[in-house]
């Protein structure tokens, strides 16, 4: 195994155990109230879904990424999809960003945020493809 592929090993696990008890934490009540609150308003209208249904969504979503990165066959498809998935929830997290006082630690400033997402979906792809 090269030092590339030990590295990326790693970090699959990694981003698995993160991937893995963010989705557990959209089941936790509190947090999950919470979550929904992110939901900006053009999203809780239809013909979108409840932002309770979004909620869990995007949990069993990132539950399902975190185990998918751990399958070889499935890694590349998975880091794919992982990827498209943190450009579709960023607009929560943007508009949590724009009221700390509402939100709290979940409310991270816009720029930090947008480069943490585009640091992890750089991961996620160097997980599943190296």
């Amino acid at each position: 195994m090269t030092a590339l592929a030990l590295a990326a090993a790693v970090l699959r696990v990694l981003l698995g155990v993160a991937f893995f008890g963010m989705g557990v934490l959209h089941f936790v009540p509190g947090v999950a109230r919470g979550m929904r609150a992110m939901i900006p308003p053009f999203f809780r209208r239809p013909p979108w879904p409840s932002p309770r249904v979004l909620v869990v969504v995007t949990g069993l979503c990132e539950i399902a990424g975190a185990i998918g990165l751990q399958i070889p066959y499935l890694r590349y498809g998975v880091g794919i999809l992982l990827v498209l998935f943190l450009a579709a929830v960023f607009p929560a997290n943007a508009f949590a960003a724009r009221d700390r006082r509402r939100f709290g630690p979940l409310a991270v400033p816009f720029w930090p945020r947008l480069g943490a997402q585009v640091l992890v979906a750089a991961l996620v792809l160097l997980a599943a493809f190296a």
